[in-house]
C-alpha cells in the first residue's frame, strides 16, 4: 500500500532551500481520484542535472517520466526537489535513472511507469537511458 500523507508540505510554499542529497523521503503524494480508469501521467524534466562521478563535472539531461498511477500520484513540486536533490550527487547516468525508477515504485506502487533519460553529449557521445516498471520482459 502507497505511504500515507497527511497533506503535501511543499505546495503553496515558497521554499528556496534544495534538499542536498537524494533521498526517496522527499517525494510527496496526493489521492489518485481516478484510480478505476488507467491514464497516463506524463512529467517532463528539461534540467536535469547530476554529477560525473570521475570528473566531477555536471551531467545534464533531460527526463520524461511516464507513469499509470494507482491510489496515490505524485505532487510535482516535491519532484523537483527530488529531482534537485541529485545536483551534487556523483553518480553514473545509468544508476541515476534507475535511481529514479525504484525510488518512484516504492513511494508510488504505480500500475506502470517508464523513464526516458537523454544525456546531453560529453566527448561527443551522448546517453540515452529508458528504464520501465514493470521491468522489461526478456
Amino acid at each position: 500500500m502507497p505511504t500515507k500523507r497527511k497533506s503535501v508540505s511543499l505546495l503553496g510554499r515558497s521554499e528556496a532551500r534544495l534538499p542536498s542529497k537524494p533521498d526517496r523521503k522527499i517525494l510527496e503524494t496526493f489521492p489518485n481520484r481516478n484510480k478505476s480508469r488507467d491514464f497516463w501521467i506524463t512529467l517532463d524534466c528539461p534540467e536535469f542535472t547530476s554529477l560525473c562521478p570521475v570528473t566531477g563535472q555536471p551531467d545534464f539531461a533531460s527526463l520524461e517520466i511516464r507513469y499509470i498511477a494507482d491510489a496515490v500520484c505524485v505532487e510535482t513540486k516535491a519532484l523537483k526537489f527530488y529531482l534537485a536533490s541529485f545536483r551534487g550527487t556523483p553518480s553514473f547516468g545509468e544508476d541515476v535513472v534507475n535511481r529514479i525508477l525504484d525510488d518512484l515504485v516504492a513511494v508510488l506502487k504505480p500500475r506502470a511507469m517508464q523513464i526516458e533519460a537523454q544525456f546531453a553529449p560529453r566527448g561527443g557521445i551522448s546517453l540515452r537511458v529508458d528504464v520501465e516498471y514493470p521491468e522489461l520482459s526478456e
